[in-house]
C-alpha cells in the first residue's frame, strides 16, 4: 500500500508483506463529476473518468501489535466478529440477527453511546471477471465489487445522513457529534478472488477528495471519488474470513484530531488461480452518536 506506481511487473505482484494491484482513480478533477450505476440512464451526459493506477496494497496481517491499524488513528480496523447469522443472503434473519450485533461492535470500536443501523448491501463478483468499475452493470440491481477508489459519503450528503437517521428532533439536537461506520465482511471465505483495500486516512488529504453524484433509476446520491497520490498507503487482510469483518470511517462530524473519510476499493488479487471462487460480502452502515 505504499507508492505511486504506474505498472506492476510479473516479478513484483507479490511481496512478503502484501500484493500489488491497480485502482480506479478519478482521471480529471476539473471534468465531469457524475457517474450513472445502470447502463440505460447514461444517455448522451458525459461521465466523470477514471484511470487505473498500481498500488501496493500491505497485508494486514503483516502488521502485528502496536502496528495495526485502528479506527481512531487510521480510520479502520480488522476485527475478530463471529456472526449468528446463518444466511446473509435472507433479509429478515440479517435485519432481526445482525443488524444488533453490528450495533454492538460498533460502540465497541468507536467508544460512541448509540448506535443505528440503517442499510446492509451483499455484493457478488461478476463472472468472468470483468473490469473492476462501480460495479453495477445493465439495470444496476445486482451490485458487484467496486474498483473505482470512493468513499460512501461525501461532506454534504455525510452531513445530511444525521437528520434521515434519527427522526426525533430532540434526538437529532442532542447527536451534534457523529460518525457512519461500514461493517464489510466475507459471507463465504476465505476471500482468494476480490478482497476489499483500505487506505489509510492520515495519507488522504482534503485536496485528493472530490465529491461526484451518482444516479441510480429511482433517485440520486453523492458520494467522494479521489484522485491519485504518493502518500496513499493501502491495505487489506489476506484469505479474510467470514468471521472476521473490516471496520472504517464513512464519516464523521468532528473536523479536528480523528480520521474522517477512508477512501476503498477492491481489486484483483495477482497470480489467482482460475478457478478462484467468486467474492461474496455484505457490507452495512452504521451511524454512532457521540453525545
Amino acid at each position: 500500500m505504499r507508492g505511486n506506481e504506474t505498472g506492476a511487473a510479473p516479478d513484483r505482484l507479490r511481496a512478503p508483506r502484501g500484493v500489488w494491484g491497480e485502482f480506479g482513480y478519478l482521471e480529471d478533477p476539473s471534468g465531469p463529476s457524475l457517474v450513472y450505476l445502470y447502463e440505460d440512464g447514461a444517455g448522451s451526459e458525459a461521465q466523470a473518468r477514471f484511470t487505473r493506477v498500481a498500488k501496493f496494497v500491505e497485508d494486514l496481517r503483516a502488521r502485528v501489535g502496536a502496528g495495526r491499524p485502528r479506527i481512531d488513528v487510521h480510520g479502520f480496523e480488522l476485527v475478530d466478529a463471529p456472526s449468528a447469522v446463518g444466511d446473509f443472503w435472507c433479509e429478515e434473519e440479517v435485519r432481526g440477527t445482525y443488524y444488533p450485533e453490528l450495533q454492538e461492535l460498533a460502540l465497541e470500536l468507536t467508544g460512541g453511546r448509540r448506535a443505528y443501523v440503517f442499510d446492509h448491501l451483499c455484493r457478488r463478483r461478476e463472472a468472468g471477471r470483468p473490469p473492476l468499475t462501480f460495479g453495477r452493470a445493465g439495470d444496476g440491481s445486482h451490485p458487484a465489487a467496486v474498483g473505482r477508489v470512493h468513499n460512501d459519503y461525501s461532506e454534504r450528503s455525510g452531513a445530511s445522513r444525521l437528520g434521515k437517521v434519527i427522526c426525533g428532533e430532540h434526538e437529532r439536537r442532542s447527536s451534534d457529534a457523529y460518525c457512519i461506520v461500514n461493517v464489510w465482511r466475507p459471507i463465504v471465505g476465505p476471500i482468494v478472488d476480490t478482497p476489499l483495500a483500505l487506505c489509510d486516512a492520515a495519507t488522504v488529504h482534503a485536496r485528493d477528495m472530490h465529491a461526484c453524484e451518482i444516479r441510480y433509476p429511482e433517485r440520486n446520491g453523492e458520494i467522494a471519488v479521489f484522485t491519485d497520490s504518493p502518500r496513499h498507503r493501502w491495505s487489506y487482510a489476506s484469505e479474510m474470513r467470514a468471521t472476521e469483518a473490516l471496520v472504517f470511517k464513512q464519516y464523521d462530524s468532528r473536523v479536528n484530531g480523528v480520521p474522517r473519510f477512508v477512501p476503498h476499493a477492491a481489486f484483483d488479487l495477482p497470480l489467482r488461480d482460475d478457478d478462484a471462487p467468486l467474492r461474496q460480502s455484505i457490507e452495512a452502515r452504521c451511524l454512532v452518536t457521540f453525545d
